[in-house]
């Protein structure tokens, strides 16, 4: 057998290990949501301040697996913002099924930022407080309304949640987000195969959110394939892999901005 079949063999058979194994440690894991959506909580989980008793202005990007076998594969991802003094926080976030309801993906409304989605638990991605993070909030809420695939929502490879959320960061770069391998969608750019990364620290390209690469200080370099993300973060010594996601340090301390 010649080195190339060999490497064709242990692909073979590894492929389908790594799945198995990554499915088993989701599954018992805790982070899955096995509920009926209808009864599924929705209840906090204590990652974001009481507005009430926080004056300064917040923003919180959260990721949550999504619901049942899905949740195996990939993230909902949603934006949260408090203006100072405001006591409470809007969150901004695209749900598929509001476009045959409401005419539109895009949902803006006042609920808990860090609410369990359909009862899977939330992860915090970012966090950013101070007196300059109003003006930012200005900034998401325009790129809220400018978000060009109000009108389609596509599970993959895109547009979906988290196209929406990485459209938004990419115009908001002091936020400085790597949003998870697992946001299945984020990389979807329509037409313009080439843009920033949604960090806003580097640059992508990509097709379709299909096939492409991507290189950037927060999210060091990844290769996209069939909407699936594998790559390598050296600032955080990170693996970024399918279904079970990054490996490695996550760093979500409140960052300041003046």
């Amino acid at each position: 057998m010649t080195s190339k079949r060999r490497r064709i063999v242990w692909l073979i058979l590894l492929v389908p290990l790594y799945a198995a194994c990554s499915m088993t440690y989701l599954g018992q894991s805790g982070r899955l949501s096995n509920s009926d959506w209808r009864t599924a909580s929705r209840e906090p989980v204590g990652l974001a301040p009481d507005p009430v008793k926080t004056p300064e202005a917040v923003v919180q990007v959260y990721a949550a697996r999504t619901i049942n076998w899905k949740g195996y594969f990939g993230v909902h991802t949603w934006i949260a913002v408090k203006r100072s003094g405001a006591p409470e926080f809007t969150v901004h976030e695209v749900i598929g099924y509001r476009l045959r309801r409401d005419g539109t993906t895009v949902v803006s409304r006042v609920r808990p930022p860090d609410s369990r989605w359909f009862g899977a638990e939330p992860d915090l991605l970012k966090d950013v407080r101070g007196p300059g993070v109003d003006a930012l909030i200005d900034r998401i809420e325009t790129a809220v309304q400018n978000y060009p695939y109000n009108d389609v929502y596509r599970v993959w490879p895109g547009p979906n949640s988290n196209t929406f959320t990485a459209f938004v960061l990419r115009d908001v770069p002091e936020l400085r987000v790597d949003l998870p391998p697992t946001a299945i969608g984020k990389d979807y750019l329509g037409l313009t195969p080439v843009a920033l990364t949604p960090s806003g620290t580097g640059g992508q390209v990509n097709v379709f959110g299909i096939a492409g690469i991507a290189a950037g200080w927060e999210e060091g370099v990844e290769l996209n394939l069939l909407g699936l993300t594998f790559g390598v973060d050296p600032v955080s010594l990170s693996l970024k892999l399918p279904l079970i996601g990054r490996i490695g340090p996550d760093d979500h301390e409140p960052v300041v901005i003046e």
